[in-house]
């Protein structure tokens, strides 16, 4: 297993709940550390369940997709990515109202599932890759909890500028780990 590689897709799975954390501690007039708590844990849970379901959706498949995983797992991760790149070039005033409703807590589990669907993906390719699905899943699910609890806080120092740049790195790197998985198979 590839900690390393876990790591980078964990922080880059974050990045959308890192930003939409990020827009909520723009929105709320004082940040209290229940609202930290509940992106955190909402955030994380999500992102650490999706896994373990794209897991075992992707094991069910396996037998037939062996030969062409590190295709499959490229085109995903550069996928997810690439939407992750393009949803940053939106238009500010549709992040806005977004925003407006991150408080509640229906919101926030919408907004949680929201976010982690790239996730599910994600967990598809980690049973392509034989990488421990519960050390995969937690790793995800704890470093979306630091990240989206830091985001609310940090939201009111950083803007929307941030939270744009957040989601670009993620994507970034999303498509930098899905060109790694294709050479590592295509040439060593």
């Amino acid at each position: 297993m590839d900690y390393f590689a876990l790591i980078l897709v964990a922080i880059a799975l974050a990045m959308d709940a890192f930003a939409v954390a990020i827009c909520n501690g723009i929105t709320l007039k004082k940040v209290k550390i229940g609202h930290a708590l509940a992106f955190g844990l909402m955030f994380g849970g999500m992102q650490a369940v999706m896994p373990i379901i794209g897991f075992f959706l992707g094991s069910l498949f396996r037998g037939y997709i062996e030969f062409i995983d590190h295709w499959v797992a490229f085109a995903l991760l550069a996928l997810i990515g690439g939407k992750m790149l393009l949803e940053t070039f939106r238009a500010e005033e549709a992040d806005d109202k977004v925003t407006e409703q991150m408080i509640s807590l229906g919101a926030l589990f919408i907004l949680g599932i929201a976010t982690s669907i790239d996730a599910l993906a994600v967990g598809i390719n980690i049973s392509l890759m034989s990488w421990d699905i519960w050390v995969s899943a937690l790793t995800i699910g704890a470093i979306t909890f630091i990240l989206s609890f830091a985001g609310v806080f940090t939201g009111k120092k950083l803007g929307m500028r941030f939270q744009k740049n957040a989601g670009r790195l993620g994507g970034i790197i999303l498509i930098a780990i899905g060109v790694k998985i294709l050479l590592d198979h295509l040439f060593f």
